[in-house]
Parts: structure tokens; sequence; C-alpha cells
């Protein structure tokens, strides 16, 4: 996937002045986040749960190399077989050896974050095989030729007259003038024609939610049941994930379980939490012939041993995103990657460099709700502000950023100056705004008042009432 990381002041504005995109961004305020509150209000131990977690995940990355270890050793007593790939590249040629080796022309796939960040379709496609998402959302964006908006709901920018005009437009089989009005018959022509994708496929390709080194399983958390069709059906299963994804033990799974789904989509479970452990067995009644495992690095190990360890805590439950007011006004297109809202603004810096992504850490309020809602407790607003000093030591922050920033620290030193300055300004907007009580033009200050109008200070600074009290 093209990084335009870079462009990401021209893809916000963009985004702002969409009206689909802002109706789509205006439900996404309504559902997720409430439906996560009411699921942890309901279990008093989420939050010891929440100090579970993290404590599994910190763990685990503190032992990362045993556990992996111990996986690759599992899944070879299950007749697996683990191919570990440092980079993007590696991975994918991996993918497609076994694709050639298994004589596949046709592959599914379920919705996987990794897979789009190594850009596995188009490579797979490149060399003559033909790539079918089968998660609906994905199915849906991949129609579009769009990239995911969202890491669990990757569709939610499109409109249902948007789906139904796509669905017309690409499957020219069916009936022209039939109806497509309503969720479910969208739906059920979806399910008619992957139905017939899942029979006739090669191999099936999915992400992990988690992987189990006491066991050498791989787990995948779904709502639709086509992660399960696509690793059972095909003769072929390919697991490809990202090292951070392993975990120690099966109650140490149950427990980031509980989290992740309430975290995400604010049920218990979901409906579909599915364990592969090797292919299929003399007496099993389906199953893959062949279990492969893509163990990705692409950058990982070097985020274990400096500042940003932290955010390999991520379960990728997209709750960070559902909070924030920023992903909340612009949407995931407009993060230019795979990873959109907090975490892309921290994971994206690290995997494909601040000189692409140094933008994406300033999209930020800091009004530190992402770390509030995150199940593993990462502490994003903390490892935004580490990438922060990484572009300005970089030279990447705009001239004028750097000059404020050198005239604010002018005034910061000289603390007699600081509450002088400040008393100044605080009387000159209470004057400039005295007749509506705000501000709706300020120089220097147009990127807010554009979009909303700033408040008069109310009286006194802070600063003048706390000297008043204290004398």
């Amino acid at each position: 996937m093209r990084v335009t990381s870079p462009g990401f002041k021209a893809n916000a504005g963009r985004a702002l002045t969409d009206p689909q995109l802002q109706k789509a961004l205006k439900r996404l305020k309504g559902g997720f986040q409430v439906a996560r509150l009411k699921a942890a209000e309901q279990l008093p131990e989420f939050e010891a749960l929440r100090d579970q977690a993290r404590e599994i995940k910190d763990f685990t990355l503190a032992h990362l190399d045993f556990y992996l270890e111990l996986f690759e050793e599992r899944v070879g007593f299950a007749g697996g077989k683990v191919h570990w790939a440092a980079n993007a590249s590696a991975a994918r040629e991996i993918v497609l050896d076994i694709c050639r080796e298994a004589g596949a022309k046709k592959i599914l796939k379920g919705k996987s974050m990794v897979t789009e960040e190594i850009g596995l379709n188009d490579h797979l496609e490149a060399h003559g095989l033909q790539v079918i998402e089968t998660d609906l959302g994905e199915y849906i964006i991949q129609l579009r030729k769009e990239p995911p908006s969202h890491i669990i709901a990757p569709a939610i920018h499109v409109s249902k007259d948007q789906v139904s005009e796509d669905f017309r437009k690409h499957h020219t089989d069916l009936e022209p003038k039939r109806p497509l009005e309503e969720p479910r018959e969208l739906l059920d022509e979806a399910r008619q024609i992957l139905r017939e994708h899942f029979l006739t496929a090669d191999v099936g390709i999915t992400g992990a939610n988690f992987l189990v080194a006491a066991s050498g399983s791989s787990v995948i958390v779904t709502n639709e049941g086509n992660g399960d069709l696509t690793q059972t059906l095909a003769k072929t299963h390919i697991v490809v994930a990202s090292i951070e994804k392993v975990v120690p033990t099966m109650e140490d799974c149950a427990t980031l379980l509980r989290v992740l789904s309430r975290s995400a989509t604010g049920q218990e479970l979901s409906v579909y939490t599915t364990f592969s452990t090797g292919p299929r067995r003399a007496g099993d009644p389906d199953g893959p012939v062949d279990y492969h495992v893509v163990l990705l690095d692409n950058g990982r190990t070097q985020l274990l041993g400096n500042e940003f360890r932290e955010v390999l805590r991520c379960i990728r439950c997209g709750s960070c995103m559902n909070s924030c007011p920023v992903y909340g006004a612009v949407g995931g297109h407009a993060y230019g990657w795979v990873y959109p809202g907090p975490i892309g603004a921290v994971l994206t810096p690290a995997l494909v460099g601040v000189e692409k992504a140094w933008h994406l850490p300033s999209a930020s309020s800091f009004c530190g709700k992402c770390e509030e809602v995150c199940p593993v407790r990462i502490p994003l607003p903390k490892l935004m502000r580490h990438w922060r000093e990484r572009a300005f030591e970089a030279g990447k922050a705009p001239a004028t950023q750097r000059f404020g920033l050198k005239i604010w620290s002018l005034f910061a030193r000289r603390p007699g100056l600081y509450r002088l300055a400040t008393r100044l300004a605080s009387r000159l907007l209470r004057m400039l705004g005295r007749k509506r009580g705000s501000l709706s033009k300020l120089p220097l200050a147009g990127g807010w008042t554009s979009e909303r109008d700033l408040p008069v200070p109310p009286g006194p600074t802070f600063s003048d009432l706390y000297h008043r009290r204290k004398s």
C-alpha cells in the first residue's frame, strides 16, 4: 500500500469537506464508543483485566525470543511449518512460494491488517493469482480499490447506496433489476457470490489476533464466519502474523480475548473465536492439508529496544480511533497508510520512517482518551510526544512551528515575563471578544477559528490567581 502520510494535511482537508464521510463518522461516535462503555460497566473486573492484559503483553515482550521459538516448535509438532520474514518483501515472497507449491490459482483472504501492511494482494495479483477478500467490509473496499479506513470496520466510510452501486457494477451475471436497497439484500448477494469462491479456492490466507506458544495455535476473531471458511475449506492455510502477536498460554489468550471484544465492538466475545492448530489430522472432518505460519518482523525487533516498545502491546481492537476526536473528524484514509488513528500515529512512523509520517503524531489534541480506553493501557500520548521530539530534532517540523516554540521557550524560561505576557494577552482577548464572548477570527489562529469560535478568557489567568492566593 502506497504511503501518503506526508499529505496528511491535504488528506484531512478533503475529508472535512466530504459530506458522505462526515455522515459516516457521526454514526461511529454513537456506535462503538457507547457499546464499549456499556460492556465495561457490565463487567466489574474489567479494569483489573486490563491490568492483567498489560502484564501479559509486557511479560511476553520481555521474553519474546523464547516464546517465538516455542511457538515454532509446537507448530512443527502439530504438523505445520513456521517461516520467518525479516521484512515485507520477504513475507510476500514466502507466501507466493507457498501458493506456487500448492499449484494455486485462486486465493481466499480473511481480514488482516498485516497483509495490508506488506501489500500482499497486489503482489499475488501481479504474479497471476486471483485474490478474493472474504470479510464483507474488505470485499466491498476491494471492489472499490480502496484501502481500509478502520481496523475492525474497513468499509465504515461507505454508504449503503454506494455498496449497492458497486455490486451492480461488478456482479454483472445477476439480474440487473434485482432489489438492493436493504442491508439484508446486500448481505445475501455477497454471500451468494463468495460461496462459490469458498468452494473453489486453492489457498486460504488469514491473519491472527493471537498466536499461542504453548500449543502452536493461531487465533482469529470474527463476526461473520468468513475466517473459518477461509481456513478450513482450502487445501492450504497460510497464517500471516507479526511477531508480537504471540502469547504464552491459552489462559493468557483467554484474558486478552475478554478485553479485546469488549473494547472493539462491545461484545462479551465475538460471534466466532477460532483456534487452529496445524493441518487436518486423521479423523478430522475438515481442515487444510498444509498449514503454514509466516512470522513478520518488519521493524518490530527494533522497537523492542527503544522508547516505543509499549506500542507492541497493541491487540488491534480499534478502540483508540473510536474515541479519537481527530479520527472522528477526518476518518482513516487521511492518515495515509494501513494503521489510522492514535495507534497509527505511533506505529506508522516506526514502520515507514518518521520522515514520511512525522505529520501523524502532530495530528492529536492530546486529550488522552486513546490511552483511557486502550485495553492494554498503551500510553499513546507519551509515545506521540516522543515522535514529535524526533521530528523536531530531524528538522521536519515547519519553520513557523519551530519559530513559535523558540518564542514560547523565551517566555517560559522567564516566569515574570511569562506572567506579564499572558496577563496582557488575556486582557486583550477579553476586550476583542467582549460583545460576543468569543472570537470568530484571530491572527495566527486561523486553523482553529476556521472551524470553531475561540471563547474569550473568563478572567484572570491561573498564574495570577495562584500568586494572589499565595500572597
